[in-house]
């Protein structure tokens, strides 16, 4: 893997500009350029798909600052009020996002702009190629990870996580999925500061919706657990829908799917590094956002238990718009059913690795959540 220099130099080359924008980048693609090089053991595939990513990543950057340039007319987008989903991973939030992204009456973060945002979507330019260039990349995907893709809906206009906005600030969860870098999670958790990625993310955001009526957008990223506080700083309107399922359940699930991407990517994977690392990140993230909903914000959360989620997908989605004081139209409503209705079809049986593939002890996690347990057992009834 490259160095972080060489890959500053090769979107440089790429795109033949030269501003940056703000350096808070920096600091996380030498941390992950270094972890990459030093710990991630990639093949030959990992070495060439990481090394496109942060060049990509890098590129669209470059063009994002180039567009608010030439036109500082971007700045004043509003972004108003934004639903934003999270929770703990493997709890049906991708679900959620997908039946929320049929609302016509809203916006959701599609696969095809999150990884190029530029140029705008209001511009046209390049729409075809980049949406025919994300069905090939989910493809690939759903290809050389059958797992991942029976893990995970993904679909090329529909929706998917912050994870790829995030990243523009080289502070994104899905890093360490990829690939094993070790230091770059440790500082992650422990010392990366993402109040500026969230106002990187929001940015983006006006460059995407800017040339369109504006919309509330629809976003989800199980991440935003941990770093709520700084989400907040930048979404200080924002309300929350939180999905909740048995703990012990979703680590298992949890590393199993980075297990699933990450053995594209190297021959060499640690399921009980895997293990201990969902362990980690997301006990942590589960005590932050306690910390943020108890501070007088239990207000701004609409909860979804899993098990209710897949009884009665729609009639929970209009308990969430209710909350909202929003309407589900017809056309709404026809496409969550039919959404619901296709992939119910062609959804696999998930039977999971047994927990100690990954070092986990059902028994011995559970007190690291006892707490969110209570309290989603209350959060959650109505």
């Amino acid at each position: 893997m490259d160095g972080h220099e060489e890959l500053l130099d090769a979107a440089r080359d790429e795109t033949g500009l030269e501003d940056f924008g703000n350096d808070s980048f920096r600091e996380g693609l030498e941390l992950l350029t270094r972890s990459l090089r030093v710990e991630a053991r990639l093949n030959s595939t990992g070495e060439s798909v990481l090394r496109k990513l942060l060049v990509g990543l890098l590129s669209q950057r470059l063009q994002v600052e180039d567009w608010y340039r030439r036109h500082p007319e971007i700045e004043d987008e509003p972004v108003v009020a934004p639903l934003i989903g999270l929770g703990l991973p493997r709890t049906g939030s991708t679900a959620l996002s997908f039946l929320l992204a049929e609302d016509p009456q809203a916006r959701s973060l599609r696969t095809w702009e999150a990884s190029r945002p530029c140029p705008p979507p209001s511009t046209g330019d390049g729409l075809d190629l980049r949406i025919d260039d994300s069905r090939s990349e989910v493809a690939f995907r759903t290809k050389s990870s059958p797992r991942r893709g029976a893990l995970v809906p993904a679909s090329a206009t529909g929706p998917t996580e912050c994870q790829s906005l995030m990243a523009l600030d080289f502070k994104a969860h899905f890093f360490q999925a990829f690939a094993h870098v070790p230091s770059y999670s440790k500082w992650l958790l422990d010392n990366a500061d993402l109040a500026t990625t969230y106002q990187y993310e929001r940015r983006v955001l006006k460059l995407l919706q800017w040339g369109f009526p504006a919309v509330p957008w629809r976003l989800k990223c199980p991440t935003h657990l941990l770093f709520l506080e700084q989400l907040d700083q930048a979404f200080p309107d924002a309300r929350f829908v939180m999905t909740h399922r048995d703990p012990a359940e979703v680590m298992v699930s949890a590393a199993d799917l980075y297990a699933a991407v990450a053995r594209s990517y190297s021959d060499d994977i640690d399921p009980l590094y895997l293990g201990a690392l969902n362990v980690e990140h997301w006990s942590v993230g589960m005590e932050r956002a306690l910390s943020f909903r108890e501070k007088g914000r239990d207000d701004r959360f609409y909860d979804i238990d899993f098990r209710a989620m897949q009884r009665d997908p729609i009639g929970e989605v209009r308990g969430l718009y209710a909350w909202l004081g929003e309407p589900v139209t017809d056309a709404f409503e026809a496409g969550m059913a039919r959404w619901w209705r296709e992939n119910a079809e062609k959804r696999e049986a998930n039977v999971h690795p047994d927990p100690a593939t990954f070092g986990i002890d059902v028994e011995e996690i559970r007190p690291l959540f006892a707490e969110y347990t209570v309290r989603a057992a209350r959060w959650t009834t109505r």
